[in-house]
């Protein structure tokens, strides 16, 4: 049996930054993988170049049963941080949109970041391992059976992430080590995920697949302004998946396909001014042919403006820009960006990411029950939660 100071499970953006900052501290760390590559999900995300962070880092752009658990950890381990690092190692970054901070190159520059800080702190890590057994000591240290060997450690990290995108490695062990130790985990869902449709409207929707437009998506809970994206499935985009994490199973969402015009008195102005015009000519000017053609029906839509009534052009409006749609579902974890729920924070300490009842077991990363929105949010958590635990562990 090999006796260690600090045993993290998992090689994802949290264990490593954990690992790193244990390491830092002179701390002997092993990490175990049961994966073949470390950070599989960081060399896959944003589109191959990895959206590390975000600008406007605050605890509101995070959803969890206790609101408040996230802040302390992205208050000490901030977004400017994580930057000065990628700085450090003279990784070339820009911001796409929203304060969405993506690698110039690929998502590979931010992986061997990590891995070389990992190196230059003595943190070694296992690949293809996988943890069958994990025992308590009544001394307050654990001991690990894996395939690959035993362990006995002081400190035990469970950084497994979540239940999204399951092709690459995502597994309930984090829950099920939570609830080995009688603590709380509550349900999960997909989150950042796109939606599907009930049949009626993929059927009416099936031509647009493909088309991308930017709208505000608005929920029971919350609303964002982005493009949505038309797909074979359902609806797509950055708002789509924005809003997936607030809308709940039954609930409508409701779509505005017009949000920079007031379109109201756009049609009231080409009556005066332009009578002559068809409807569909004046509306082309801010939608794509084919979506006047779904959402109007086309013998009106070749009206001249002139001969359209009050209540025809309030009809017109509410179709565009207040789109009451009911979706059927989501694609699930197969597309999910993010888990929503899992354990309990109320069980935790915010400061460290310990469990209160079990000294020397610590959560990090995605397997808790934060998520950030879509853009850098959950790498931040990830980076936050890693090193807070990595102070202390």
């Amino acid at each position: 049996m090999e006796k260690i100071d600090i045993i993290i499970i998992g090689a994802g953006a949290a264990g490593l930054m954990c690992a790193l900052e244990a390491g830092k501290r002179g701390r002997q760390v092993i990490v175990l993988e049961q994966g073949n590559k470390p950070g599989k999900k960081i060399l896959m995300s944003g589109g191959g170049r990895c959206n590390f962070t975000n600008y406007h880092i605050v605890a509101d752009n995070f959803i969890s049963h206790n609101p408040h658990f996230c802040k302390s950890a992205l208050s000490r381990y901030t977004q400017w941080d994580f930057i000065e690092l990628v700085k450090k190692h003279n990784i070339p970054f820009h911001e796409k949109t929203l304060g969405q901070l993506f690698c110039d190159h690929k998502s590979k520059d931010i992986l061997e970041m990590l891995l070389a800080e990992c190196q230059q702190n003595n943190v070694e890590i296992r690949l293809n391992t996988h943890v069958e057994k994990i025992e308590k000591l009544n001394d307050h240290h654990f001991k690990i059976k894996s395939t690959r060997g035993d362990f006995h450690c002081q400190s035990l990290v469970i950084a497994t992430g979540g239940l999204s995108i399951p092709t690459m490695g995502a597994s309930p062990f984090g829950y099920k080590v939570a609830e080995q130790f009688n603590i709380s985990v509550w349900p999960t869902r997909a989150g950042l995920v796109p939606l599907t449709l009930q049949l009626e409207d993929k059927e009416k929707l099936s031509t647009l697949s493909g088309v991308a437009i930017d709208c505000l998506v608005r929920s029971q809970h919350n609303q964002f302004r982005e493009n949505i994206l038309f797909t074979h499935r359902g609806l797509s985009g950055p708002a789509i998946l924005q809003i997936s994490s607030y809308w709940h199973f039954g609930e409508n969402i409701f779509i505005n396909l017009l949000p920079e015009i007031n379109l109201l008195d756009e049609l009231i102005y080409h009556q005066q001014h332009s009578p002559e015009k068809q409807l569909n000519t004046v509306l082309s000017d801010y939608l794509p042919k084919r979506v006047i053609e779904i959402f109007l029906n086309a013998e009106f839509a070749e009206k001249k403006i002139r001969s359209i009534s009050q209540r025809d052009i309030d009809v017109v409006c509410s179709s565009l820009q207040n789109w009451i749609l009911k979706p059927n579902g989501t694609e699930g974890y197969r597309t999910a960006e993010v888990t929503l729920g899992g354990v309990d924070c109320d069980s935790l300490s915010s400061k460290t990411m310990e469990a209160q009842n079990v000294p020397g077991l610590y959560f990090i990363g995605e397997v808790l029950d934060v998520s950030g929105w879509l853009g850098g949010y959950n790498f931040q958590w990830a980076w936050s939660s890693g090193w807070a635990a990595g102070q202390v562990i």
